[in-house]
């Protein structure tokens, strides 16, 4: 049964829809959210310059202890630095860097004799003072004076760097939490039940009339290797019977046309993985929000997958639930 993915006629309706409810939300969310994040950044700034003494004392011991100011040191140069850059022109490893800014896992640094993490820092720590913008850190070039205020300011221009550097993820993270949030509202008033994750549910033990965020479900690879592919949504009709596929959702949303063409490959390469661990008649679908043009749509149209709208959480209904 097909829901959207055999209706070319209504995808230029839906687009438009779609772009409009996005960017509805976008100037709703953003500027409250950027606000909130600058704040925060702001006072990490500030802790890190407090840390290197207004950064007129970058030490080896500090990049040591609080590995997690590197990101705030790139942001504080000119021009700020990708991690590329930096391991480039200090001639470090970029696992180094990784490790450093590793956000899952802050104050890592990698396994390795002391005396080479100090030679490698240092080497970091040389580029970073050489290349500090005096035009925020003025007191670095001239030993002028400065105030707490002028700490103040050199810390808010170097957040807005930080939050623009991760505007993007800023934007995906909370426009995943909200999708998901809807489609939770949508089924529960359908009579379903979330399963939270961290219960150690699974895929296959999920019971007709039960759902779960963000599930690994087995796939298997061209070379017959297995291997889990995360899953934003997984529901398990009422009308399933035990052993039967589960409805798998991934949840979409784009700010602008160019990127999702870039990644519209990652759909039909997850569906072709699952549908070798459990046949041919698996079905992955869209849950889309943004900038979907038809070309994306007719893309992942002729690899079987189908989709609903956020704008339309509706059509949930047809899939049976």
């Amino acid at each position: 049964m097909s829901v959207n993915n055999n209706k070319p006629e209504l995808w230029k309706a839906d687009i438009a829809a779609s772009v409009d409810y996005y960017n509805n939300w976008f100037l709703d969310f953003a500027p409250a959210t950027f606000r909130d994040t600058r704040i925060k950044a702001t006072i990490r700034v500030n802790e890190a310059l407090d840390l290197t003494d207004n950064l007129l004392s970058l030490s080896v011991v500090t990049l040591t202890e609080h590995p997690e100011i590197l990101p705030i040191l790139r942001m504080s140069t000119c021009p700020p630095l990708a991690q590329d850059r930096l391991s480039g022109l200090a001639g470090v490893s970029r696992s180094l860097i990784n490790s450093m800014e590793d956000k899952e896992r802050p104050r890592l640094l990698p396994r390795m004799k002391k005396e080479m993490l100090f030679a490698e820092l240092s080497k970091v720590a040389n580029i970073i003072q050489k290349m500090i913008d005096p035009d925020i850190f003025f007191w670095l070039e001239d030993n002028e004076s400065f105030t707490d205020e002028d700490i103040w300011r050199a810390a808010t221009v170097v957040a807005d760097r930080l939050c623009g550097a991760d505007s993007n993820p800023i934007i995906r993270n909370e426009q995943e939490h909200r999708q998901l949030a809807l489609v939770k509202e949508c089924l529960e008033n359908s009579g379903y039940n979330h399963i939270e994750t961290h219960a150690g549910a699974t895929f296959a033990d999920l019971k007709p009339g039960e759902f779960s965020f963000r599930l690994n479900v087995p796939g298997k690879l061209e070379d017959g290797n297995t291997v889990n592919i995360p899953i934003d949504i997984v529901i398990k009709r009422k009308c399933d019977k035990k052993g039967d596929m589960p409805l798998l959702f991934e949840a979409k949303s784009a700010g602008d046309y160019a990127n999702v063409n870039k990644r519209r490959k990652e759909e039909a390469n997850k569906l072709a993985n699952l549908r070798r661990a459990h046949g041919n008649n698996t079905q992955l679908n869209l849950l889309l929000c943004g900038y979907f043009d038809t070309g994306y749509l007719g893309y992942v149209a002729a690899e079987c997958c189908d989709w609903i709208w956020e704008h339309r959480l509706s059509d949930l209904e047809l899939f049976g639930l």
